[in-house]
């Protein structure tokens, strides 16, 4: 039934604001037009980001959205980190952390926050 259908991510946030210059200014995502007042519409990819003003942003405890950047994802870490995004280090079983990346068997990711503290991550793997 949905197998053949795009999803869109859905991110809450407090502020529109911050969050338009995070994803569109920090992340370099696309804006789009928005399909209503409290939401922001962004392109990832062939994805899209609905991102929206609510009570409930960054009360998630796990991660919202992966970018899988694939053997981008050190460049990419470092380009982010030079615009300020601080990287979050998690104990995970199987995973060493190297510098901001947690480096696995078989994948690499490194997880960080917007400024709502939403859970975002770049993967390799």
């Amino acid at each position: 039934m949905l197998g053949d259908k795009d999803a869109i991510a859905m991110i809450a946030v407090r502020d529109l604001g911050a969050a338009a210059e995070f994803y569109q200014g920090i992340l370099g995502l696309e804006k789009l037009e928005s399909p209503a007042e409290q939401v922001l519409l962004f392109r990832s990819g062939g994805a899209k980001l609905n991102v929206y003003r609510s009570e409930f942003a960054g009360t998630n405890k796990a991660t919202t959205i992966m970018w899988n950047v694939g053997s981008e994802l050190e460049a990419i870490a470092a380009r982010l980190k030079a615009k300020g995004v601080e990287f979050e280090h998690y104990n995970m079983p199987g995973l060493t952390l190297e510098g901001d990346i947690h480096v696995g068997e078989r994948m690499k990711v490194a997880w960080f926050k917007d400024a709502d503290g939403n859970i975002l991550s770049i993967v390799s793997g």
